[in-house]
């Protein structure tokens, strides 16, 4: 198994997050955006993830050749994303935006199907590769929000342009894996989507990606406007990864102990704790950085379940279709949705009641979760 080779490319996809996501809102502040615009534009981000993975997914499973898939992407959005240097205006980038992250969001579910190739049966152990996706997040978080402070925001777009060479570059180091045998009479997917548990799960993450809306949107602004400074703006960032990192060094040992259902039932739970937290703290560096330890389960186990369970679901050629739909329907329609609704909640209500919807919107993922995810399958 390519260890080294196969978390390179977790280490600059996911440091590509560490950039957008805590400073792409404060670039489009600086450049004069309102709160609605800004949560428009960041849905882009997250809208696109549900067509292109499904697309791309259909392709994988179709053709095989995986990384060939991976590599064609990672190329094309670096040549997209530099024409970022020519947009002005909301159309402009919107434009853009919507260009380099569907190709740039074609990667990573077709990767996963990769690694899981490459892993065998010791899915379990899937985490220990992928924390150094939690590893670049943090170096660039931390990195790029000393830079903001120093040079400004606009600095954000050569730091993501160097990322998205990375991230080409390290797809050139993985090869295709031989491809395992797949019994010739499967379930369709149709079929398989009917089942009531898998339902659930779909609706639960979705509802989950949601929640995050206000985070992923306006946590960098929403803490500058409470007078932190860039600097701690980013080390509160990577504080939560870093709780992720250590969670991740264990996570397959509580797969195994409680399993996946229940793994992801705690991660909803968590969640709603974090947005009250965040919501009603704001003033509190303690109960802030209390919030930001909560991240561990908020993306890291809920991640790691997510991850763990669709592998269970979806078999066979229905992997690459599975996990686009994982990706699809959360971080692209659950993201999308949150983003455009924090946009319009946080102008008409403020700060705190986004949080108190997001909090909501965990939770009722929580139940819709203990409802209808089949306890046969806590595996």
């Amino acid at each position: 198994m390519p260890y080294w080779r196969l978390s390179g490319f977790y280490f600059f996809y996911f440091a590509l997050l560490g950039a957008l996501v805590p400073y792409w809102g404060l670039l489009l502040r600086e450049r004069g955006f309102d709160a609605a615009s800004i949560g428009e534009l960041m849905a882009i981000l997250m809208a696109t993830k549900v067509v292109a993975p499904n697309v791309w997914g259909w392709l994988g499973d179709r053709l095989g050749h995986r990384m060939r898939i991976v590599r064609a992407a990672s190329l094309i959005s670096v040549a997209v994303f530099a024409a970022m240097y020519w947009a002005h205006g909301f159309w402009a980038i919107a434009l853009v935006m919507t260009l380099y992250s569907f190709f740039w969001n074609a990667s990573l579910p077709q990767f996963e199907v990769i690694t899981f190739t490459y892993l065998k049966d010791r899915v379990a152990r899937y985490a220990r590769i992928r924390v150094w996706g939690s590893v670049g997040f943090i170096v660039t978080v931390i990195l790029l929000g000393a830079l903001v402070e120093r040079h400004g925001a606009e600095i954000v777009l050569p730091v993501v342009l160097t990322i998205f060479i990375g991230i080409w570059l390290s797809s050139l180091l993985v090869r295709d894996p031989d491809p395992e045998p797949h019994p010739q009479v499967q379930q369709s997917l149709l079929n398989v989507l009917r089942r009531p548990a898998i339902i659930g799960f779909f609706v639960a993450v979705f509802l989950m990606q949601a929640s995050h809306g206000p985070y992923y949107a306006f946590y960098s602004i929403y803490m500058k406007e409470h007078g932190y400074s860039e600097t701690l703006i980013g080390q509160f960032w990577a504080l939560g990864v870093l709780a992720e990192v250590g969670l991740f060094v264990v996570m397959h040992r509580l797969l195994e102990r409680f399993g996946g259902r229940r793994v992801l039932i705690a991660s909803l739970a968590f969640a709603a704790l974090r947005w009250l937290v965040i919501g009603y703290f704001a003033d509190s560096l303690l109960m802030l950085g209390v919030a930001q330890l909560l991240h561990a389960a908020t993306f890291g186990t809920f991640h790691a379940a997510s991850i763990h369970l669709v592998h269970h679901y979806f078999r066979g050629r229905l992997q690459g279709r599975g996990q686009a739909l994982y990706s699809s329907l959360s971080f692209g329609a659950g993201g999308a949705v949150g983003s455009l609704a924090s946009g319009y909640v946080w102008e008409g209500l403020g700060a705190q009641w986004t949080f108190v919807v997001a909090a909501a919107t965990a939770a009722a993922g929580a139940a819709v979760a203990w409802r209808f995810i089949d306890r046969a399958h806590d595996f």
